[in-house]
């Protein structure tokens, strides 16, 4: 009885930690898994999440960009070989790289301006949104929920040359703060008690030392997307902001509600 409980009770986790994390892993895990206890197939544990993998990934490389424009989203390109290029491969196999036909043409444009001033350098994106249902939200986010928003990474050097390293594994979590004479923001909003504001921190999944950030050609890809007449905000760290000197009224500071932005750049367009 224990036993079957605490099977229960694991399934119903894995469910939601899948949906959380993919949007459809746990749904898959549910099928799949009812399939097992009630067809009961002579399956080892390991042949069973063997099989759960192996369909997770037929749907999300195969399956899911074919239904997704069905729903308004288009995938964006997965080899970093393209200008415009995931920063972590973990974005595109959690199905967390879906945009809108418009994003994803605002973005195709920018990283070939990009390319063209800068052959070395390419368009890195972080998370945006999840490929069905306007809504449906994209955890830790709070607004990548209609395929209109996307993350992008800052540009770095090593040894003085530019290029497309980062300094996190996963994009997030380290930091480009302030200095002694800017505003820091983050003490504020933690003085105010908002604790989360600076919990990307714990989510790197590792980190180097070095690179060095690029004021330069971060202050270029900022107000190259400023620019363009169908972004609709950029959110940023308000010393970030006042460091590079960006005036555009589309720059805004993202609330204490939300988490820092001084590891990346916020940017959603009007549809």
């Amino acid at each position: 009885m224990l036993k079957s409980i605490a099977a229960t009770l694991f399934h119903i986790s894995m469910v939601f930690l899948l949906t959380i994390l993919t949007q459809i892993g746990g749904l898959l895990w549910f099928v799949l898994f009812l399939f097992f206890k009630f067809k009961k197939p002579h399956y080892t544990k390991a042949r069973k999440i063997t099989i759960f993998g192996c369909c997770y990934l037929l749907a999300t490389l195969l399956i899911i960009p074919l239904v997704a424009p069905l729903f308004g989203r288009v995938p964006l390109p997965i080899l970093k070989s393209n200008l415009l290029r995931p920063h972590s491969y973990m974005t595109c196999l959690a199905n967390r790289h879906y945009v809108t036909k418009t994003l994803k043409a605002e973005l195709e444009v920018l990283a070939k301006d990009i390319h063209q001033d800068q052959a070395e350098l390419k368009l890195s994106y972080l998370d945006a949104c999840f490929p069905f249902i306007d809504g449906f939200p994209l955890l830790p986010h709070l607004s990548h929920n209609d395929g209109r928003k996307i993350d992008l990474a800052f540009y770095y050097t090593k040894d003085g040359k530019r290029g497309n390293l980062k300094p996190a594994h996963s994009g997030y979590g380290v930091y480009e703060g302030p200095r002694k004479n800017e505003r820091n923001q983050t003490q504020i909003c933690k003085g105010q008690n908002y604790w989360q504001y600076d919990f990307s921190k714990f989510l790197t999944f590792g980190s180097r030392t070095d690179l060095e950030f690029d004021p330069i050609q971060t202050r270029e890809l900022i107000n190259s997307i400023a620019k363009r007449k169908l972004t609709h905000k950029i959110l940023l760290e308000p010393h970030l902001k006042s460091r590079l000197k960006l005036g555009s009224d589309k720059i805004r500071f993202q609330g204490c509600h939300s988490v820092r932005h001084d590891d990346h750049v916020h940017y959603q367009v009007y549809n």
